[in-house]
């Protein structure tokens, strides 16, 4: 994955997953059921993703990978930008937007998630 299009369409093969621009042309937001699980932006060419992430998870990410900094403009603590560089293989990069995706959706309502279970998105 090396694109903002290849990381839109990663993102949007989870239940319940949808684009919006909620801050106008930039970023790429990623949203279940009206909250964010990911951000993904484009700077000097060069795409990056902005992730929810466990506090210890983020921290053990950064001094693994050169790549992945504190979130941008987010919650340090919480979220973690990473540059779509190369270094960070594609399978990790995943996990990433997994555990991110799982985090939030794991945070919605009890009717939320039995909307996403049934498979009934914005009915």
């Amino acid at each position: 994955m090396k694109s903002k299009e290849q990381l839109a369409q990663y993102c949007l093969k989870h239940r319940g997953a949808v684009e919006d621009y909620p801050f106008g042309p930039e970023p790429l937001v990623m949203k279940v059921e009206g909250k964010m699980f990911a951000l993904i932006g484009v700077n000097d060419g060069i795409a990056n993703i902005s992730l929810k992430c466990e506090p210890h998870m983020a921290e053990l990410l950064r001094m693994q990978y050169e790549a992945v900094k504190p979130g941008y403009h987010l919650n340090k603590k919480h979220w973690n930008t990473v540059t779509i560089d190369g270094t960070v293989p594609t399978a990790e990069l995943e996990a990433m937007i997994d555990q991110s995706y799982d985090l939030v959706a794991k945070s919605l309502t009890k009717a939320q998630r039995a909307k996403l279970a049934n498979g009934d998105m914005w009915a």
